[in-house]
């Protein structure tokens, strides 16, 4: 009893402490935002090489607003859905997961890896370092051609036995690229790395005997072998190991098995034993919290954003035509653009056939017509260039439609070439200029969901702390 009441008292301090050291900032509907939290997210997003960077008193509005939408979605609790905390929980364990492990854990790991191997390999015969020479016999050649190469290498090797420099002749006569550059070196060989019949050569040689031509399922080959030994020391194949725990995935094999494996010793789940660590993790590392935070709270803002704006435009085709006629002289182009299609095709008749096919559709239908009549199978009748040009933008419109003096290129296979639509001195309706319109109009109705969010929350800034952000 005695021992509790005096760690009560011992945190109440160090939390005394703490909130001396981090003084609340702001607060959002009641809740408390400490300086830290704010000073992580501007210092986040001024960083350097930012662009549009903002001085404390110019972010806190914008802190303010992502503040107050994560609010709001808290307030439908779409932080209880089962799909956000997969995909947060997903997100945290990426974090937190790796530190399950430590260096002794992934350096037994890669000791286990090293021991079996060279168990293998020593067992299986150690390795050889060989030279060869080459001479390529492919399964298409007749037997008069591979005659001819058996008589090739019989005659190098005459050469090699009368005293000619093996690597010379390699850098000469080989026909395996790789290893004749470096006159016929190749790297150590173990068993099972190439095919059986080289190995069988290979393997039976002592250091300093050079075999008789032989064939493989590449060709013919003479091998000179070099040095017979064991498997590499530890040392040296120590990084390419844990390289191959990465590319592997092992990491995760063996965070997965430690995690099972501590469950079973302290009889409770893997998922209290990641929570468990991510406390403490959290508590040495402020940026860590935050930044498992910030996720948090990025995924709830996306979702109610999606929500309130993003989705509501999306499904309100009446609203951005009527947007868009409510500010139509926004929208107005500099010059005029030509809205149609930049065509090719295989065969003259198609030029016509084209025009026909959709001269009294939408334009927005243009191409799934198109691509269903002339492209519907293996043979592509026809290419296509579709959307708004303005002059420069495409060869094919500045010469048939704005009249240039311009060169254009064919088409291989696609002789036949024209265009088809008409000039617009400015958009006919908001499809013309979509997605500037539904961006200016999203812009509109989060600026009046935000300012609806600012009269149900109530926010108070304290000014006298947000002085000392970065200064303290």
């Amino acid at each position: 009893m005695k021992k509790n009441v005096i760690l009560a008292l011992m945190l109440s301090v160090v939390c005394s402490a703490f909130a001396q050291n981090d003084p609340t900032v702001m607060t959002i509907n009641g809740q408390p935002v400490p300086r830290s939290e704010f000073e992580y997210s501007y210092n986040k997003n001024n960083a350097e090489g930012v662009i549009d960077k903002k001085s404390v008193d110019e972010y806190v509005d914008l802190f303010i607003n992502y503040k107050l939408k994560v609010q709001a979605a808290l307030d439908a609790k779409l932080d209880t859905m089962s799909s956000f905390k997969t995909e947060f929980a997903g997100y945290r364990d990426q974090q937190i997961k790796p530190a399950i492990i430590n260096d002794d854990d992934v350096e037994k790991l890669a000791k286990s890896i090293y021991n079996e191997t060279k168990e293998r390999v020593d067992a299986s015969g150690g390795m050889v370092k060989l030279s060869h020479i080459l001479l390529l016999v492919r399964q298409s050649d007749d037997e008069a051609k591979k005659a001819e190469v058996k008589a090739r290498i019989d005659s190098i090797y005459n050469e090699l036995q009368k005293g000619a420099d093996f690597a010379d002749m390699a850098r000469r006569l080989s026909q395996d690229p790789g290893s004749a550059r470096k006159g016929g070196e190749l790297s150590w060989v173990q068993k099972g790395m190439t095919f059986k019949e080289f190995e069988d050569v290979a393997f039976a040689l002592q250091p300093g005997e050079m075999s008789k031509p032989f064939l493989s399922q590449a060709g013919y080959h003479i091998v000179l072998q070099h040095e017979r030994g064991n498997f590499f020391p530890y040392e040296t194949v120590r990084t390419d190991i844990l390289r191959f725990i990465d590319r592997r995935g092992l990491r995760e094999k063996l965070i997965n098995e430690k995690l099972d494996s501590l469950s079973k010793l302290n009889n409770t789940t893997p998922d209290a034993i990641i929570a468990e660590k991510r406390e403490e993790m959290e508590n040495n590392d402020l940026d860590l919290h935050y930044l498992i935070k910030e996720y948090h709270d990025g995924l709830l803002l996306f979702e109610i954003s999606n929500r309130e704006v993003w989705s509501k435009t999306a499904q309100n085709e009446a609203a951005l035509e009527s947007f868009f006629k409510k500010n139509k002289k926004k929208y107005r182009w500099d010059e005029p653009r030509f809205k149609g299609i930049a065509y090719y095709t295989r065969e003259a008749a198609d030029i016509q056939a084209v025009k026909n096919a959709v001269k009294k559709a939408k334009f927005e239908d243009w191409a799934e017509i198109l691509r269903t009549t002339f492209n519907n199978d293996s043979v592509l009748r026809i290419r296509v260039e579709k959307g708004f040009f303005k002059k420069g933008d495409n060869a094919l419109v500045d010469r048939n439609v704005f009249k240039k003096d311009t060169l254009v290129k064919e088409r291989n296979g696609y002789p036949n070439m024209d265009t088809f639509g008409k000039v617009l001195k400015a958009p006919e309706n908001y499809l013309d200029v979509k997605g500037q319109v539904t961006a200016d109009y999203n812009e509109m109705a989060e600026k009046q969901w935000v300012a609806n969010l600012r009269k149900k929350y109530k926010v108070v800034v304290d000014k006298d702390v947000l002085k000392t952000v970065n200064k303290h």
